[in-house]
């Protein structure tokens, strides 16, 4: 199987973007559920059936998201160094809480005391919050564009600050993403639980369902209509290797609604990413709470493949000089090292896929109160 340049091009924008909907939807549910714990769990052995329901499986899930941060280091070396550089402090705020996650759920059970306890469960929701929320701010700003710059050497120059990155338009983004992982997060502990906690969680899928649905419809409709968009003009041939700033990028209003008019069948996917949601709301009011996880995992994937088919071709937009932006075109590694690395992933992402499935279904069942012998 030999693929042309172009066509690995592509194929990696799949593969990556399969990646982050893959830690979207079993990533998702641990740092809803961090977030959510002290909330939903009013006493300590509540608290403590949140945890164990994502204890056997929140590493695992941890994997999809570094996966993907190494496939665009492996297959975007330019997005992955020019994102790290300019949204460096955004970036670190979200991997802050993904390293204290681990001794949070670790040493709260190490001591009785009330207090101690306390002191991590508001870490853990930290945990759970701040990046799922972080994702969605990031998310936002490559509508808007990212403020950066390449000099003559192709060294990338941020041009702005955290500060900058922090406008209605991207908080709107924040509370969307905040507000999906929230409900998948409820929607599994719906399925994972049962009594008086399973009762509460089932309020919660009420809430956030709502205020996503909201979200989204008001965020994606500002996007096509209200923000300056990029359109790629002039580039030269895609199959072979392209200096970023070599191409032509013109900005203009509703410019993220051409890829919706080339192709109208990109509407499917926001219009199913609403869909989904609403049948996983409703299926979760009648109990059926392993289809209406199914359901909103599907709304998680129409979501990103939404986002993905609004940019494209673009990667990560530059505010400063839209010449510089990076698109799939120009900001990939060389042929042979996607060719390299789409045989590694024919390999072994099947056998990644069949271990996750084999450990929930090991792990599937309901999660009870049971007397303190674990870490969580």
């Amino acid at each position: 199987m030999i693929f042309d340049y172009e066509t690995l091009k592509f194929i990696w924008l799949l593969l990556i973007g399969a990646l982050f909907i893959g830690f979207a939807v079993m990533g998702g549910v641990d740092l809803g559920a961090c977030a959510l714990m002290p909330f939903i769990g009013k006493t300590d052995d509540e608290r403590r059936i949140v945890l164990n329901c994502i204890g056997p499986t929140w590493e695992g899930n941890q994997v999809w998201l570094v996966t993907a941060a190494g496939a665009i280091f492996a297959a975007w070396p330019l997005v992955y160094a020019t994102a790290f550089s300019t949204l460096y402090v955004a970036l670190l705020l979200v991997l802050i809480p993904l390293i204290l996650r681990p001794p949070g759920l670790d040493f709260r059970s190490k001591l009785p005391s009330a207090r101690w306890r306390t002191f991590w469960d508001c870490c853990i929701s930290i945990t759970g919050f701040l990046p799922a929320f972080l994702f969605g701010v990031v998310f936002g700003n490559l509508f808007i564009g990212i403020p950066f710059y390449y000099d003559k050497n192709m060294v990338s120059h941020p041009s702005g600050d955290l500060f900058s990155l922090l406008t209605p338009f991207t908080l709107l983004f924040g509370v969307c993403s905040l507000s999906i992982l929230l409900l998948q997060a409820s929607l599994f502990l719906q399925h994972k639980t049962d009594g008086v906690i399973n009762e509460r969680i089932r309020k919660t899928v009420r809430s956030f369902g709502l205020l996503f649905l909201v979200s989204f419809i008001v965020a994606w409709i500002w996007t096509l209509t209200r923000i300056e968009g990029y359109q790629l003009f002039s580039i030269s041939d895609v199959n072979e290797s392209v200096i970023p700033y070599s191409k032509q990028v013109i900005q203009g209003l509703s410019y993220w609604s051409n890829n919706y008019e080339r192709y109208p069948l990109g509407y499917l996917a926001p219009i199913l990413c609403v869909g989904f949601v609403i049948i996983a709301f409703i299926l979760s009011i009648v109990r059926w709470s392993r289809t209406a996880f199914v359901s909103n995992s599907l709304a998680i994937a129409c979501l990103i493949i939404a986002a993905l088919f609004t940019l494209y071709p673009f990667i990560l937009p530059s505010v400063s000089f839209p010449n510089h932006s990076l698109t799939i075109w120009d900001a990939t590694s060389s042929k042979l090292t996607l060719t390299w690395m789409l045989w590694a992933t024919l390999i072994l992402l099947p056998i990644v896929l069949g271990y996750t499935g084999w450990v929930i279904r090991v792990m599937r069942g309901k999660v009870t109160a049971i007397p303190e012998t674990g870490s969580y």
